[in-house]
């Protein structure tokens, strides 16, 4: 039992250590995504050295190694709490009418269209954004036309097309390829009823794991390029989709710190979003994050839908008057802007083998 218990807190211990070191291979990377995984996992570790070990020195030098890391996890996790702050609201003077957006990776090869149909009619929701959404996908997503008649197709067949619609107002709309041709990502200036214009953008680059991407290159280089593109837009901006990383990750951090955004996680818990069918390995790669004027009012998981992914629903008000949240907003340290730049170029130069349009 001692030699078991051993082996299992050093691979715990060599999983928790890995995602310290700034490599961008999925090797380094992917261990980020379970870092409450592998906080359970810690706990159940030290429990059984407990019970059934009282006197190995180095299962006692193991465990002080364990219990530093559990602080450290327990102290990422708790800004994701209720116990962390109160989320701020707006107050009422000045305040745009109620936005709701619905965002989902649909899957590619999900073919229960009338489920996310389903879902949108029932949640009728202002903004849809569909990540993974092919040609039969598009086809099957026309019935939104009539009551949303604001659209933005990407139409791909490689995992990567994205279909936008809208019932606000688009003032104007783009698609962009930041680090590669058939990486998009789409951008929307638009305007509520009641006048108030914002940006939005919806996102999905590819993440690094033994099966897609060897590593994060494309996906931190799209995501710096949406930080850089955003941080000086005077209106208020929200970015949403799937990002193919947690918002604990280093680049996340990055990301957020370079567009001067809010995670809108904070305080509200970590709503994990994939993997939908498998509970023990889920977690939140569907992620949100905000200016300050924009003020969240509702942040949900709604139920599966045929997807790997479960959909994200998010409500929110705008308020350009009320400062409140500007004290959330991090800002880069020296050196931090060249890491960003350093980010975008390796991203650019990153050739892909593995998606096929």
């Amino acid at each position: 039992m001692e030699i078991v218990i051993i082996v299992f807190s050093c691979i715990l211990i060599a999983l928790s250590l890995l995602p310290f070191v700034q490599n961008q291979h999925w090797v380094f990377r992917v261990p980020e995504f379970a870092k409450l995984q592998i906080l359970i996992l810690q706990v159940l570790a030290l429990v059984g050295s407990f019970l059934f070990i009282q006197d190995a020195v180095t299962l006692w030098i193991i465990d002080a190694v364990q219990i530093a890391l559990l602080i450290y996890h327990g102290y990422i996790f708790i800004r994701y709490t209720k116990f962390w702050k109160a989320r701020k609201r707006s107050t009422r003077a000045a305040n745009s009418a109620l936005v709701k957006i619905l965002s989902c990776n649909i899957y590619q090869f999900n073919k229960e269209y009338d489920r996310f149909l389903d879902l949108v009619k029932e949640q009728k929701p202002d903004i849809v954004l569909t990540m993974e959404s092919d040609s039969k996908w598009e086809a099957a997503l026309r019935v939104l036309e009539k009551e949303y008649p604001y659209q933005q197709k990407v139409t791909l067949d490689n995992t990567y097309g994205m279909h936008f619609y809208s019932k606000l107002k688009v003032k104007k709309v783009q698609t962009h390829f930041f680090v590669a041709d058939d990486l998009p990502s789409i951008e929307a200036e638009l305007e509520t009823e009641d006048g108030f214009r914002f940006v939005f953008f919806g996102v999905h680059p590819p993440p690094p794991s033994p099966t897609e991407e060897e590593t994060s290159k494309e996906r931190d280089g799209d995501l710096m390029c949406i930080a850089k593109k955003v941080k000086d837009y005077e209106l208020p901006v929200l970015v949403t989709g799937d990002f193919n990383n947690v918002a604990w990750a280093r680049s996340s951090i990055l990301f957020k710190k370079t567009s001067e955004l809010i995670d809108a996680r904070i305080g509200r818990g970590i709503l994990a979003t994939f993997h939908a069918k498998y509970w023990f390995f889920r977690v939140p790669l569907d992620l949100v994050f905000h200016s300050p004027d924009i003020f969240i009012d509702n942040l949900v998981i709604y139920p599966s839908v045929g997807s790997d992914h479960f959909p994200m629903g998010c409500s929110f008000h705008i308020n350009e008057h009320d400062k409140r949240q500007e004290e959330e907003v991090d800002e880069l340290e020296r050196g931090e802007m060249k890491e960003v730049n350093e980010l975008i170029e390796e991203g650019i130069d990153e050739q892909s083998d593995n998606r096929n349009d």
